[in-house]
């Protein structure tokens, strides 16, 4: 999986190349670079402005350009009632970028797209410095065109910049491990720190093996590094608790309710919703491949290749793997500071420890999760491909390795390509045979000086690879955007079953040039959108002019499986009766036209509905019960405070309890729903605005 140009040979038992030295390299290495980042700018922000965002996340963006209270705690709501269920850090970014340049869908995802281009180019530096420009370009070019990634990289989920964060991480980490200083060591746990920060526990996934390499591998003595590591752990520690400590200094009743926490706090959120919730279920995870199950697959070690994972992310999966076990054997019995074998621990890691997590986490999983293993597959496909290369060249008991590891990647190739049937039908075959033509080329080439015959075999073999996830990869902008929209982005034709349908619209039907058109379809799934609806209620411009970055709407990334168990039946996301999106024009209407100097519009059930509120009226929406439905965000005693006060006069609620609430007919929301349909006036006069109330102070006893 690298090119046959650079020096093949290599002496036994040490196969690591020395570092790339900037004034020798190849004059084709940065062109080729520069080119691969063209192709991924265009592949995440061609027809941008057409794709749907995530809805969730576009309200608090929107929520953090118009209060800095909102923009530090990362609040749905610009009155700073609840949050969203994640840290705040990804928001912030936005949140910057929409306060300087103007709201609206490019302003929010340039930044985003920016850390994606960054992630490319750390990526191949890191490579670089250890197996050498070749290894270095294929490795940038399977990450720009993972379709997964290509997805999610599109969206405004923060799943982007955890990635950048995490992979600048290793790769600060691996040049700590070579160099011998502290500064890169310090670096590489500020980022992982503040991976924590975008999105908790899962920053800290590839952590172990940043850690395992630099104690094995680093030169320094054991005080040395005894020495760095605890000033590493303290800058680890401060980076990624700092939010969460300021939030625990602001007193409760002066801070916005923590979104996806049980009582109200980070500390909460931490360990149990973001945390082993996520492994074990429950926390509003799911549990038991429930919750996991409906968006990617049942838990399990073949999760990452089945119907609904395969097409996004494992089409090289296999190859990485040969290419770890063969790369750890070559290096044998090289000495302990061995950086290539270093590198194959700290991106093998990576790769096992991602793969093994998101495989068998009974908790909530969705295939974008998937982005943060492309790094760990880029690396070793590149790296580990060029150690098999010079393997194949130099020692005639690896001469089969290579083949064969080209050989089992074009067959899975075909195998998910023909999940997608009716799909560019042309595709599978010309991989097949180009691969077959590839491996031909490499065995008969191999020894002898017709090394330019070599490079074109394995520039053949690195296309046929590549082909499968590019069209895949290029479905996304080609089309309506992938998946779900923002919900639950993905790329390619629908594959598989589960909410959203994995694959989505894949695109929308846009295919690979000359090929033919998406098979199957995709719905919109239960939670997009209004309840009957699916626009944007009022749709048109949004505050501050320019379109709405969100679409058609959509659910938080962690909306439970269980989609009648939210509030309003919909996951999470219902409690708007049952109006279609004129309806909601109408309601937003009357409600700014009656806000009557309230600081909150309206209060609903869930955070889909407020959020799409948000976004349509300009104005703060209180979401009652967060995302998943268990938030205890809103209480009698302080409702009955936020109208007494005139802070908030509409509720809408309806005839089960808030829309069902905490897991549908809690306690509390049944005691919220009761007194307000026994004090409140029933608005009749707006069509479809079914469960809608008004309260005023005379109607609080």
């Amino acid at each position: 999986m690298t090119s046959a140009t650079e020096p093949l040979h290599h002496p036994a038992p040490a196969p690591a190349a020395p570092p790339a030295d900037r004034s020798a390299a190849p004059r084709w290495s940065s062109p080729a670079l520069l080119a691969i980042l063209v192709l991924a700018a265009a592949l995440y922000s061609w027809n941008l402005s057409s794709s749907g965002l995530n809805s969730f996340y576009s309200a608090a963006v929107l929520s953090g350009t118009e209060s800095w209270k909102a923009w530090f705690f990362g609040s749905l709501d610009a009155g700073n009632f609840l949050t969203v269920d994640k840290p705040p850090l990804a928001l912030m970014v936005m949140g910057l970028s929409c306060r300087v340049l103007g709201y609206g869908t490019w302003q929010m995802m340039a930044p985003m797209i920016v850390a994606a281009l960054a992630t490319i180019w750390v990526l191949h530096a890191s490579v670089k410095r250890v197996w050498g420009h070749g290894a270095a370009t294929v490795a940038a070019l399977v990450l720009a065109l993972t379709p997964i990634t290509v997805a999610i990289n599109r969206d405004n989920n923060p799943d982007t910049l955890l990635v950048f964060l995490m992979v600048s991480g290793a790769a600060l980490g691996l040049r700590a491990t070579r160099a011998g200083r502290l500064l890169p060591l310090l670096g590489s746990a500020v980022c992982f720190g503040l991976a924590f920060n975008t999105k908790m526990l899962q920053g800290y996934i590839a952590l172990p093996a940043v850690f395992l390499v630099y104690v094995y591998a680093s030169r320094l003595g054991w005080v040395a590094k005894v020495r760095n590591l605890v000033l590493a752990a303290v800058a680890l520690a401060v980076s990624s608790f700092w939010w969460a400590a300021a939030v625990s200094l602001v007193p409760a009743d002066e801070r916005p309710y923590i979104g996806g926490s049980t009582d109200g706090t980070a500390w909460d959120l931490i360990m149990g919703y973001n945390g082993l919730g996520r492994v074990f279920g429950g926390e509003g995870n799911g549990g038991g491949g429930g919750g996991g199950g409906s968006f990617a697959g049942t838990a399990g070690i073949g999760r990452m290749f089945n119907d609904v994972l395969g097409g996004q992310i494992s089409w090289l999966l296999p190859f990485a793997g040969i290419a770890l076990v063969g790369g750890l054997v070559r290096c044998g019995r090289a000495p302990r500071t061995d950086l290539t074998r270093a590198a194959l621990v700290l991106w093998g890691g990576w790769t096992v420890l991602h793969f093994l997590t998101f495989s068998m986490a009974e908790g909530t999983m969705h295939p974008y999760y998937t982005t943060a293993l492309a790094p760990g597959i880029a690396a070793l496909c590149g790296g580990g491909g060029a150690l098999l290369l010079r393997a194949f060249r130099a020692d005639r008991r690896w001469v089969w390795v290579l083949p064969a590891a080209l050989g089992v990647t074009g067959i899975w190739a075909v195998v998910l390509l023909r999940r997608a049937a009716g799909w560019n039908t042309w595709l599978w075959p010309a991989i097949a045979v180009v691969m077959a033509l590839a491996i031909v080329g490499l065995l008969a080439f191999r020894s002898g000086r017709r090394v330019r015959l070599l490079a074109v075999s394995v520039a053949a073999a690195v296309v046929a690879s590549v082909a499968g996830p590019a069209a895949y990869a290029w479905s996304v902008p080609s089309g309506s955007g992938g998946g779900m929209g923002g919900t639950n982005p993905t790329a390619g034709p629908t594959t598989g079953s589960g909410m959203g349908g994995p694959g989505g619209s894949g695109g929308g039907g846009g295919g690979f040039p000359g090929g033919g058109e998406q098979a199957g379809g995709s719905e919109q799934g239960r939670a997009g959108g209004f309840p009957g609806g699916g626009e944007l209620p009022g749709g048109g411009e949004m505050p501050g002019g320019g379109t709405p970055p969100n679409g058609t709407g959509g659910q938080s990334e962690d909306q439970s499986s269980d989609a009648s168990g939210g509030p309003g039946g919909m996951g999470g996301g219902g409690g708007m009766g049952g109006m279609d999106s004129a309806a909601g024009s109408e309601l937003v209407s009357y409600l700014k036209k009656h806000q009557d100097g309230a600081k909150w519009l309206l209060a609903v059930s869930g955070s889909q509905s407020a959020a799409q509120l948000i976004l349509s009226s300009g104005e703060p929406v209180i979401s009652m019960w967060g995302w998943s439905g268990s938030d205890r965000a809103m209480t009698l005693a302080k409702l009955k405070e936020l109208v007494k006060s005139g802070q908030l006069h509409y509720i809408q609620v309806s005839g089960g309890g808030t829309g069902g609430g905490m897991g549908g007919g809690s306690t509390l929301s049944t005691e919220v729903t009761e007194w307000v349909q026994k004090n409140g006036t029933e608005v009749t006069d707006v069509e479809d605005a079914s469960g809608l109330y008004r309260l005023d102070a005379s109607d609080v006893n």
